[in-house]
């Protein structure tokens, strides 16, 4: 830092691997009236400005020079870890461009006007098809359309059924970078414990398809009425979407293994 001052810098960009490590550098170039913006990794300093790229497009880019080079043949796709929800974006963008040179059409939402079907997994669902959703950070894209199916149907196996939302899988919050700090004050004051998502094999926070940030809370107890908390939430300031997905679902079917078969389960809405 010494000698970025020494020489004269008009600002400063940083990659860190290390996010609290770089911390007093960062006092020390704000003390000095040097601009700080972190790349790709937050850095939890609100002196310290914060941009990262589109992983999507980045995976377009990856299928595309696949196919210059290999038109045709079988394709192996390592996706990466399921927890990071980088991994997913890439892979969407790889999804796009390969679904194009199999003639399989691709529409954003604003191109139809209904759907007919929606199938989705859930991350927890309770007695009554209320769900938490958002384990890969997508919950926003999917709840626009669950809600805009004539039909919603959940594909899950047992381990995702419970009789109380939020007790073991945190309740994801999609907030405004420059407001997940004062989001975070309000979910407490709600008596939610709300942590900033970390990404997996990557320093800094996972950022999401809008280029936001989540925030994951746990609720002493869970929760006990979904409909009044997921209305409460999305009407603070700075959120977008949380991950509760409410009244939404028609039908719940599970995976399971019986006597050694693999067998589908209707579930019963109670």
């Amino acid at each position: 830092m010494d000698l970025v001052s020494a020489q004269g810098a008009n600002v400063l960009i940083v990659l860190a691997q290390d996010a609290d490590a770089i911390g007093p550098a960062i006092d020390k170039a704000t003390a000095e009236g040097i601009p700080v913006i972190g790349y790709d990794r937050l850095i939890e300093n609100p002196a310290a400005y914060y941009i990262t790229f589109d992983n999507k497009e980045v995976g377009r880019m990856q299928a595309a020079a696949v196919q210059k080079v290999m038109p045709k043949g079988n394709y192996v796709m390592i996706k990466g870890s399921p927890t990071d929800p980088n991994a997913n974006f890439l892979r969407e963008g790889q999804g796009e461009v390969l679904a194009a040179e199999l003639g399989i059409p691709l529409q954003s939402l604003n191109a139809v006007d209904r759907i007919d079907l929606a199938i989705d997994g859930a991350d927890e669902v309770d007695p009554s098809f209320q769900l938490i959703k958002g384990g890969g950070a997508c919950h926003v894209q999917e709840k626009l359309v669950a809600v805009r199916a004539e039909r919603f149907v959940v594909v899950v196996d047992s381990t995702k059924l419970v009789d109380t939302l939020n007790l073991g899988f945190l309740l994801p919050v999609e907030v405004l970078p420059g407001a997940w700090r004062q989001v975070q004050g309000q979910l407490a004051a709600m008596g939610g414990d709300a942590q900033l998502r970390m990404a997996v094999r990557k320093a800094g926070p996972v950022v999401t398809d809008q280029g936001n940030l989540v925030l994951d809370v746990k609720f002493a107890g869970g929760i006990s009425d979904p409909s009044a908390l997921e209305q409460e939430i999305n009407n603070l300031p700075g959120v977008l979407e949380n991950g509760l997905f409410v009244n939404i679902t028609d039908q719940v079917l599970v995976g399971e293994i019986v006597d050694g078969e693999p067998r589908v389960r209707d579930l019963v809405k109670r």
